[in-house]
């Protein structure tokens, strides 16, 4: 097996399993968030700021998640590994 096939399988098994999951999961605790903060959260202030807390931060990981992925794609790209 060659260095490039070995990185190209890595990349592929990060790229087609690993990134998903991690994008399935931040979603998840932001939509969770949404549900906490306007159902949950209806009549009770700490629901609410439960649920803001989850907004933010599944927001938060899906912007840093989307910014690193684009990073390691533009990088394998220019190299020509990707």
């Amino acid at each position: 097996m060659t260095f490039k096939a070995w990185v190209d399988s890595i990349t592929g098994a990060i790229n087609g399993v690993i990134v998903p999951v991690i994008f399935s999961l931040a979603a998840l605790a932001f939509l969770y968030g949404v549900y906490k903060y306007f159902i949950l959260g209806a009549g009770d202030v700490e629901n609410r700021v439960a649920g803001r807390s989850f907004v933010i931060w599944g927001l938060l990981g899906m912007v840093v998640l989307f910014s690193v992925w684009s990073l390691v794609r533009i990088i394998l790209s220019t190299f020509g590994i990707g």
